[in-house]
């Protein structure tokens, strides 16, 4: 059995798929390392929105803007992926309102008063078949 080839979304399938999530993982640089951090999020019209605290992802974001951001789902059969590249910035106290507008809620109870807006520069999706070939070898005697 050979796997069909990925699927490519287009951006209208991707927004979807980011809107039907709310866990990715977000990667940033922090002088000169990258960091990568899971994060929960919302879609705000056609960028993505998350609340953090003081601390490495806020400082990371300040200090370079350049982001990107990755959400996925698989099962037995099937894989999907969005990634999205983009740039972050810390929304001023006159436009984090617009989080209150989103399901982006709190997943832990620690306070994070500080919002984020990505807009994507880039994006891309892919679909794929799973053929898992190692679920039908045989064990050799």
């Amino acid at each position: 059995m050979t796997a069909d080839a990925p699927r490519i979304m287009d951006e209208d399938e991707c927004w979807e798929f980011l809107r039907s999530h709310e866990f990715g993982r977000l990667a940033f640089h922090l002088a000169d390392e990258v960091h990568i951090a899971p994060i929960n999020y919302a879609v705000d019209h056609r960028t993505l929105l998350f609340r953090t605290a003081e601390g490495s992802k806020l400082l990371g974001i300040v200090m370079n803007p350049d982001v990107a951001f990755e959400i996925d789902e698989y099962d037995d059969a099937k894989a999907a992926s969005v990634i999205v590249r983009g740039t972050a910035r810390l929304l001023p106290e006159d436009e984090a309102h617009r989080s209150e507008n989103v399901p982006l809620r709190p997943w832990v109870a620690d306070f994070k008063y500080n919002v984020v807006e990505i807009t994507p520069t880039e994006m891309t999706g892919r679909r794929f078949d799973l053929t898992k070939p190692w679920t039908r070898i045989t064990p050799r005697d």
